[in-house]
């Protein structure tokens, strides 16, 4: 072959493994979500649905709601899917997000030791419980790595008028699963949400000691990344993912998703 077929036979290879790249790009969209959502299962449950209904690939990214959240701003992913209201206002009014829809809850409970040698079972009021476990110097793991359920843990020890400074206070900067089997080795008391607490149960030797406060309540909100400031983010396949996410389909999934016969979340999409 002469040289100047085999220079354009390698142009055309060239052109041919580029625009394969990108269409590979395209069909695959990238998640930040938190680790709720993916130790749960409930991603496992949905997104193979929303590939046989598409097309699109997803890439999962798991970090703490903070992390997930701080993709987003640096344009690494092309959605969010998080539940930290506060944080998640903020975010869009930045102008980091755009299209913020309402998508699911769940609420979270205080678990810990079957003994509860704080004395807080049963109670109604979660900040009352906190001032207890305290006062026991009672071991109290927290997910200390600015997640949904670590921002909501610090807004109640502050509810309770407490800084959780406490010696047996335990700050390991990781995710709920370690963080809720750490404190079964210790056996001591964590704040988690109740989805993730329903995949671990059957590993741990703690109870569900206080629920229902109002104040546990735990909304998923999914955001889109804003293209005007990210234009090479996969914003369109992004979209198709929320709007499936929200469509009465993926809604009545959610909904029937359910771990040892318990359902961890409620759809509530408008």
């Amino acid at each position: 072959m002469s040289l100047i077929k085999k220079t354009k036979a390698f142009v055309l290879l060239s052109v041919l493994v580029s625009f394969s790249a990108t269409v590979s790009a395209a069909e695959i969209v990238r998640l930040a979500t938190t680790t709720s959502t993916y130790h749960s299962g409930l991603l496992d449950f949905l997104l193979p649905e929303f590939k046989k209904d598409t097309g699109y690939d997803v890439q999962v990214l798991a970090a703490g709601t903070g992390k997930a959240l701080k993709m987003g701003e640096n344009g690494d992913v092309d959605l969010v899917m998080t539940h930290a209201p506060k944080a998640e206002a903020s975010f869009v009014d930045q102008g980091f997000g755009v299209l913020p829809r309402g998508l699911m809850y769940n609420d979270f409970v205080l678990v810990g030791p079957k003994n509860d040698p704080a004395k807080i079972k049963a109670s109604k009021d979660v900040t009352a419980a906190l001032v207890k476990v305290a006062s026991a110097d009672a071991h109290f793991i927290s997910r200390g790595d600015d997640s949904g359920t670590h921002k909501k843990e610090l807004l109640l020890w502050k509810a309770a008028g407490i800084h959780p400074d406490f010696s047996a206070y335990k700050a390991v900067g990781q995710g709920m699963g370690p963080t809720l089997t750490m404190a079964n080795e210790l056996q001591g008391y964590a704040l988690t949400d109740r989805g993730t607490w329903l995949a671990y149960q059957s590993k741990m030797d703690l109870d569900v000691l206080v629920q229902g406060d109002a104040r546990l309540f735990n909304p998923y909100q999914v955001i889109l990344i804003n293209p005007s400031r990210y234009p090479d983010l996969n914003y369109q396949g992004a979209k198709v993912l929320s709007d499936w996410l929200v469509n009465p389909k993926a809604q009545a999934m959610i909904d029937t998703f359910k771990v040892n016969g318990q359902q961890l979340f409620v759809a509530d999409a408008s």
